[in-house]
């Protein structure tokens, strides 16, 4: 269950980070309570996940890594961003720790 919360913290996230794209300096109002919403859940969401006792450096590794690498594949399908060779490597290497914290916090 607390990896399923886990994941609303991410979507959460998602939303309020690709909100932040269509703020316009804080002239639209719609995209700005999408990012208060959307940040303002992520982090209930992510404070439940600890409480359900996922260890804080695990939950909060794989909430910013799958943050990032969400939006990034969000901005260069959907909002024309480019995503070089090397944005794509870094991604795996994020993705590449997040999956030794979780595997070292087994032992």
């Amino acid at each position: 269950m607390a990896y399923i919360v886990l994941v609303a913290a991410i979507l959460s996230e998602v939303l309020g980070t690709i909100s932040l794209r269509f703020v316009d300096g804080m002239s639209r109002p719609l995209p700005l309570v999408l990012v208060v919403i959307g940040y303002g859940s992520a982090f209930v969401a992510l404070a439940n996940v600890l409480k359900m006792g996922i260890p804080v450096g695990v939950a909060y590794a794989i909430w910013s890594a799958a943050g990032v690498a969400l939006v990034v594949l969000i901005g260069a399908l959907f909002l024309n961003e480019t995503m070089t060779l090397t944005q794509i490597g870094g991604i795996l290497l994020i993705i590449g720790g997040v999956v030794a914290l979780e595997a070292g916090g087994a032992h």
